[in-house]
């Protein structure tokens, strides 16, 4: 799966999870920048993420992951 595969899907679960239409997530997003993203709706998100791509993250993995493109870079090792 292209890497804009992924973005296309994951911002579709970033839609549904935030229910914000317009929103659309980079490498570069952030939680700082996604109205809402809170921890209780970080648990929301992996859980949609993980369903969508039908993968599992360790919560090391979780912990590590600083912004959006490094969630791609762990849905892209694990569908590969």
């Amino acid at each position: 799966m292209e890497r804009n595969e992924i973005y296309a899907r994951l911002n579709e679960v970033f839609r549904d999870v935030f229910d914000e239409e317009d929103l659309t997530v980079t490498d570069e997003t952030t939680a700082a920048d996604v109205d809402g993203w809170d921890s209780h709706m970080h648990i929301t998100l992996i859980d949609a993420v993980e369903e969508e791509f039908d993968i599992r993250f360790d919560m090391r993995t979780v912990v590590k992951m600083k912004n959006v493109g490094e969630m791609v870079d762990e849905i892209e090792k694990q569908i590969s």
